[in-house]
């Protein structure tokens, strides 16, 4: 590892760090430093156990989900060699929340049956941009575009569902698919953990499959990679990533956009990064719902506004600079 990547991914380790001890510590019922300490000793009070019940899983799930999103984004965009070719501009967040949707018409509730619908809805978005780009091998261009195109047609539907449903149907898919971490609980705080860090596992043969598909196509092939199959591998792999994270939280944007080509410019490395990616779209997550909940004065949007705001400048940067 160069000495400038390895000083970035310091500093995101450091930035992320302090978010979550100030997301426990900061407003009138925040812990102190003494407090936290006796806690991780176990000699805390009742009611400094009760607060760190209410807002660790909270602090946490920001860098963890901002993780996922931002692995998911970087196996994207290296698969398609290009910037914009992450998993909220292709399709898959509109595909969850059309999940949600569905599963809220046919009468469903509770955080199970949203959960299941986010994540086949996302599932079957990829597979149908999957099936329409496929021509004899996956371009990514042209995945691009189809899945503009898919999150298109499944954005008209989640538009007519939101003006023709049931008053309180609609209020609920809305508030889901503002993409918040309000209300997190350990439980699905654990799960994302457990799935993420079991699909980590694969992460090194992708990561040798992204380096070998930036020599070409054919020079991966004649390195033995075999390049259709592992197309579909870092398909499933990030799909699950951003799927996981949407079931729990709603689709937070931007995020999978950004992380790895900011990471990208503040390593100045060539190629795409894993790590970096990660961390700095753990970093920019944990960052943002620290601002959703105390930067902006007596609102507290969720932090799926404060990402779509941020990634929205950053969008236009991007469009002005490539």
């Amino acid at each position: 590892m160069k000495r400038r990547a390895a000083a970035v991914h310091l500093s995101m380790l450091a930035v992320i760090v302090t978010c979550v001890g100030v997301s426990l510590t900061i407003g009138r019922t925040g812990l102190s430093v003494a407090d936290l300490t006796d806690l991780l000793i176990g000699d805390g009070s009742a009611r400094d156990r009760l607060v760190f019940d209410w807002r660790a899983p909270r602090a946490l799930a920001a860098p963890v989900f901002g993780a996922c999103l931002g692995v998911s984004g970087v196996i994207f965009q290296s698969l398609t060699r290009n910037a914009l070719g992450s998993p909220d501009v292709i399709g898959l967040n509109s595909g969850a929340y059309t999940g949600v949707i569905v599963v809220l018409m046919v009468g469903g509730s509770g955080f199970g049956a949203v959960a299941v619908g986010a994540v086949v809805g996302s599932i079957v978005a990829a597979l149908a941009v999957f099936v329409f780009a496929y021509r004899g091998g996956l371009a990514g261009f042209r995945l691009i575009i189809v899945g503009i195109a898919v999150s298109a047609i499944l954005a008209s539907f989640n538009h007519w569902f939101s003006v023709r449903a049931d008053l309180d149907e609609s209020m609920r898919a809305a508030i889901w698919g503002a993409g918040s971490l309000n209300g997190m609980t350990w439980t699905p705080l654990a799960s994302v953990t457990a799935i993420a860090l079991v699909l980590a596992c694969t992460l090194g043969p992708l990561a040798h499959a992204m380096r070998a598909f930036e020599l070409g196509e054919e020079t991966a092939a004649s390195l033995g990679v075999h390049v259709e199959r592992m197309k579909l591998s870092m398909i499933v792999v990030g799909v699950v990533f951003t799927a996981i994270v949407t079931a729990v939280a709603g689709p937070i944007a931007f995020v999978s956009l950004a992380a790895p080509q900011i990471a990208k410019r503040l390593t100045r490395n060539p190629s795409l990064s894993i790590t970096g990616s990660a961390l700095v779209g753990a970093a920019v997550l944990a960052i943002g719902d620290l601002t959703a909940q105390h930067l902006l004065g007596d609102v507290s949007p969720p932090v799926g506004a404060v990402t779509v705001t941020l990634g929205g400048i950053y969008l236009i940067w991007l469009l002005l600079r490539e």
